[in-house]
C-alpha cells in the first residue's frame, strides 16, 4: 500500500512516454516539462519499482526487461483513466435503462403518448415508468432518486427543483356534443350561471383553477361537480348539460366541443422539473429535448 501512495499519474505518463520515445529531451518537450523534471520522475519510478527501468545508451533510453513487462498494464491504466475523464457520448439507439416520470393527468394525455412514440423509435432500449403526480410527496421521492422527472403545473413544483417551461396551454369552454340548449356566443355571466364541472387533481373539493378570475369580474361560478382528472371530463359532459374548462391540446374529442365565448381565462404553463443532480445526465438532457420539441 505504501508503494501505491507514492505513485501518481504523472509518473505513469513519463514511463509510457519514455517507452515510446526513448529520449528524455523529447519526452520533456512532449509533456511541457524540463529535462530535470523528467529525470526526477524517473528517479522516483526507479526507487518505487527497485529497478533501473531505463538505461542510457547514447541519446536513447533503453527499457530494462522489468520495464517491458510493465508496459502493457501501465498503458492499460492510462487508457482507463482517459476513458474515465472523457465526456459522455450518449447514443439513444444503444442506451439501455429505466427512466421514471411523475406526470399529471393532463401531461399523461397531452405529451406522453408522443414522447413514447419517439423513445420507441429513437431509443428502443429505454424503458419508461409513469407514476401519478402526488404534489404532497414529490420532493421526498425525487430527492430519494425514485423519480427522474416531474411534469406538472408551476404551483405544484417545489421551489428547490430545477425546471424548464415545456409549453403554454389555454383552457377552452366546452360542453357535450349532444347539448343543444346553449346559444353561442356566451358572456362570462352566462358561463358563470351554467352548471359547471371542475377538475381538482390535488384536493377533492368544488373549487376550480379559474374561480379567482371570475371573482375578479364580480362573478361566482355555479360549480356542481368535481372530478380528479381531465380524462373523466368528456364522458361526463357527453351525458349532461354542464360546462367545463378543458385544455386545448386535449381537443378535438368526439364527445365534447368548444364554445364561442366572450373571453377566455389566462393561459397557464406546463413545466418539467428535476433534482439539480440530474442536470448533467445525458439521458435526462435527451428526454428534456424531446419534450421541448413536442
Amino acid at each position: 500500500m505504501n508503494g501505491i501512495n507514492r505513485l501518481d499519474i504523472k509518473q505513469l505518463r513519463v514511463f509510457s512516454a519514455l517507452l515510446k520515445l526513448k529520449n528524455v529531451s523529447q519526452v520533456a518537450r512532449k509533456m511541457g516539462l524540463t529535462q530535470q523534471a523528467i529525470s526526477e520522475q524517473l528517479r522516483k519510478l526507479r526507487d518505487l519499482f527497485d529497478d533501473r527501468l531505463f538505461i542510457r545508451q547514447g541519446n536513447s533510453m533503453l527499457p530494462t526487461p522489468k520495464a517491458l513487462t510493465m508496459q502493457q498494464p501501465i498503458n492499460a491504466i492510462l487508457k482507463q483513466l482517459e476513458m474515465l475523464l472523457a465526456p459522455d457520448e450518449f447514443t439513444p439507439q444503444t442506451y439501455k435503462g429505466v427512466f421514471t416520470i411523475s406526470a399529471t393527468d393532463y401531461a399523461t394525455q397531452a405529451l406522453l403518448p408522443q414522447l413514447f412514440n419517439i423513445t420507441r423509435r429513437e431509443a428502443p432500449g429505454l424503458q419508461l415508468i409513469v407514476r401519478d403526480f402526488a404534489s404532497d410527496n414529490v420532493n421526498q421521492l425525487i430527492a430519494a432518486g425514485e423519480l427522474d422527472l416531474l411534469i406538472s403545473f408551476p404551483e405544484f413544483i417545489p421551489d428547490n427543483l430545477a425546471y424548464v417551461t415545456l409549453l403554454e396551454e389555454q383552457h377552452l369552454c366546452v360542453t357535450g356534443c349532444a347539448n343543444e340548449q346553449i346559444k353561442e356566443p356566451l358572456t362570462l355571466a352566462q358561463i358563470a350561471a351554467y352548471p359547471q364541472l371542475v377538475v381538482s387533481p390535488s384536493r377533492a373539493n368544488l373549487r376550480g383553477s379559474h374561480d379567482q378570475w371570475f371573482a375578479a369580474k364580480g362573478l361566482k361560478r355555479n360549480i356542481v361537480m368535481s372530478v380528479p382528472s381531465f380524462s373523466a371530463v368528456p364522458n361526463i359532459l357527453h351525458t349532461t348539460d354542464m360546462l367545463a374548462f378543458y385544455p386545448s391540446r386535449l381537443l378535438p374529442n368526439s364527445k365534447v366541443h368548444a364554445l364561442a365565448v366572450e373571453a377566455l381565462p389566462p393561459p397557464f404553463k406546463v413545466i418539467a422539473a428535476w433534482h439539480p443532480r440530474s442536470s448533467d445526465s445525458a439521458i435526462h438532457r435527451w428526454i428534456l429535448a424531446q419534450l421541448q420539441g413536442l
